[in-house]
């Protein structure tokens, strides 16, 4: 499953203190809800997403409108569906910016900020079905066939875009990225070559 036909689906970019209506509507094969990873729901319980504690499942054919309002809160969080393991495609970045762009939390004010980076998962199989076979056998569900940067497996795939994950920047310049990883089932670590890197 994807949403609106990309994977990783799209990047939602708000202000602190914005309001967030998203009209959900099922067209796969498979219930859904959506869940905002790490908004803190303040009197919006029922749009937290997660099926069967804070809501029903979306079924196919059928719609959901989630509404809430983002306080208090900075930075990079993600949303994704939070149904069996949906979220091994149904999955994007949600940039909350301060008030004022330009007071960002750094000691040095970043030049430009990058497109943010998703890692994540690619089965060759459907991910739904690696867990159901898991829980056939008690085992571990298999690993990933590929890991993802922004969606592509990179060079040694043929299905990979040509610019699978390029990012010119200017030497001395300091860039703001945004790391999310989507990954289900492995722990990933990150370094950027012949770069320094602060968290």
């Amino acid at each position: 499953m994807t949403v609106n036909g990309q994977f990783p689906g799209p990047t939602l970019e708000i202000n602190e203190g914005d309001s967030l209506i998203i009209n959900l509507i099922n067209r796969g094969r498979y219930n859904v809800t959506l869940h905002w990873h790490g908004v803190r729901q303040m009197r919006t319980g029922w749009s937290d997403g997660p099926e069967f504690v804070t809501q029903c499942p979306v079924r196919p054919g059928q719609s959901y409108r989630y509404r809430f309002t983002v306080a208090a809160q900075e930075g990079t969080l993600w949303w994704h569906a939070h149904s069996s393991w949906l979220r091994a495609t149904v999955y994007g970045a949600l940039l909350i910016r301060p008030r004022d762009a330009t007071k960002y939390p750094f000691h040095v004010q970043p030049a430009r900020e990058l497109a943010p980076i998703l890692l994540g998962e690619w089965w060759d199989m459907n991910p739904v079905d690696v867990v159901r076979a898991a829980t056939r056998t008690g085992a571990a569900p298999n690993i990933s066939d590929a890991l993802t940067v922004n969606g592509q497996p990179g060079d040694l795939y043929n299905c990979s875009s040509q610019d699978t994950a390029v990012f010119p920047v200017k030497s001395g310049e300091t860039n703001l990225l945004r790391f999310i990883n989507a990954a289900l089932n492995t722990e990933l670590f990150v370094s950027l070559a012949g770069h320094n890197m602060t968290v």
